[in-house]
């Protein structure tokens, strides 16, 4: 992540729509209800045009019928390298090529050889790679199933469960037990939906296919260290179409920055059923990158009547007292304790609920930038804290914007003199920027949401 979608890519170096994205039921008994999937948006470097106002979701490889990523279809059989030369000759011969730059990078022979043994060209992983912004969620949606009450049902009775052991994780690392929880919920569904495929075939078809050759290939190395240090086996390595792996899918150069073997056995396990390792690396990862224990990700807020949109964006920051002379109040009407510095969040524009959001918003992020994600770890958090759900209403009757609607939208703003700097069909600062002047020149609320009613007045 430079941000797993960008963080996880760069750091984890991060993650689809992500996210991540074997089956298991929690270790000491039956789920409390039926498995969720997996609901991180895309682990792959993130664009600067990336927002929660429209969310582009992946399939999962091996997501059952109720994934709110529906499959395309089913996934083909696995290619081997046996028969690599009659699909695709090229990947065969890439594989011989890559061999003396892995050698080179302090992989031995013997590590290499037997990481490829079984490895294959997968051409299903390149369909879910070039298809990952034709499927959208809006906000509300995605929250709902973020915390819809199955998840929130069995991350309460994962807290159950494993408390001594959150409890441990939690007096360590200094991150609260419930953010761990949430975001375990949130990649893998506690665990029972880690990815099946083997982690080498899927980026060594990713690094040779191209598109994102030389990102996917550091990642392949780092997958192959992994192997080398003895944490895990090639055979269980295995995890999402993109490399995201374990109970709360961690991609290999995060792994190997920032996982740790927390129950003592030598390996950072973050593969088998005991989910030891992998929620104490979790923990280790949201440490490094600032969490501060006991800061909210973010406080539900009413906004005043006149409000200035404008200000609502990440650089404009305000101790929440100072907010609540500006009429930012809680939605009990009372000012927000200082936490620390925040800023306006408004996923949904002027017309959805409006949020005061903190550092540790930001650390979240460090595990994937999507804002719809954060908030949904943090909402989910709140959760399983036994606090209630959202206040404010949402937009429920507009839509998201398909990939194609929001090119369109990017081109008829750019046409009328509302400059998105590049035609790319993500939601970022420049596209939301040239929404709100756009918004400003017709009389709108100036609140940068890329809506279906914005795309139907440039219409």
């Amino acid at each position: 992540m430079k941000k797993q979608a960008n963080q996880q890519a760069q750091t984890m170096k991060k993650h689809v729509c992500r996210g991540a994205v074997a089956a298991f039921l929690l270790c000491n008994g039956a789920l409390a209800a039926p498995v969720e999937v997996s609901l991180r948006p895309a682990a792959r470097p993130a664009s600067p045009e990336v927002t929660s106002a429209v969310m582009a979701f992946l399939i999962q490889p091996d997501a059952p019928l109720t994934s709110v990523r529906p499959a395309l279809r089913p996934a083909k059989a696995p290619v081997t390298l046996a028969t690599v030369a009659a699909s695709d000759p090229g990947f065969d011969a890439w594989v011989r090529g890559f061999r003396p730059r892995a050698l080179s990078a302090g992989i031995t022979g013997a590590v290499f050889d037997r990481a490829f043994r079984n490895a294959h060209f997968n051409p299903d992983v390149i369909r879910r790679d070039s298809n990952q912004s034709e499927f959208t969620k809006s906000i509300w949606d995605y929250l709902d199933s973020a915390a819809s009450d199955s998840r929130i049902a069995n991350g309460r009775l994962a807290l159950q469960q494993h408390s001594a052991l959150l409890n441990r994780i939690e007096a360590t690392y200094g991150v609260d037990k419930e953010v761990v929880v949430a975001i375990w919920g949130m990649e893998s569904a506690y665990g029972s939906h880690r990815g099946s495929l083997n982690i080498v075939s899927s980026l060594a078809t990713l690094a040779y296919e191209g598109r994102r050759g030389a990102f996917f290939e550091e990642q392949l190395i780092a997958a192959l260290k992994i192997l080398q240090h003895g944490d895990t086996a090639p055979e269980t390595m295995t995890g999402s179409w993109a490399g995201a792996m374990g109970h709360t899918q961690f991609i290999p150069t995060s792994y190997d920055a920032l996982a740790v073997d927390f129950n003592g056995d030598g390996r950072r396990d973050i593969w088998s059923d005991d989910p030891t390792d992998a929620l104490a690396s979790t923990a280790a990862y949201l440490a490094r990158y600032g969490w501060i224990k006991g800061m909210p990700w973010g406080v539900e807020v009413q906004l005043p009547a006149g409000f200035d949109y404008a200000s609502a964006n990440k650089k404009t920051v305000k101790m929440p007292s100072d907010w609540a002379r500006l009429g930012v109040v809680g939605m009990d009407g009372a000012p927000v304790r200082d936490y620390g510095s925040a800023s306006v969040l408004l996923p949904a524009g002027s017309k959805g609920a409006a949020f005061l959001v903190f550092k540790n918003f930001s650390v979240i992020a460090r595990y994937n930038a999507a804002d719809a994600y954060v908030m949904g770890v943090g909402h989910l958090s709140d959760r399983l804290r036994g606090r209630g759900p959202i206040r404010a209403d949402w937009p429920r009757d507009d839509r998201a914007l398909s990939f194609d609607e929001r090119q369109e939208m990017q081109q008829r703003l750019t046409a009328r003199g509302f400059d998105t700097q590049g035609v790319d069909g993500r939601v970022g600062p420049m596209t939301v920027e040239a929404v709100r002047r756009f918004q400003r020149s017709v009389g709108m609320a100036p609140d940068g949401y890329a809506s279906l009613t914005v795309l139907t007045r440039l219409r």
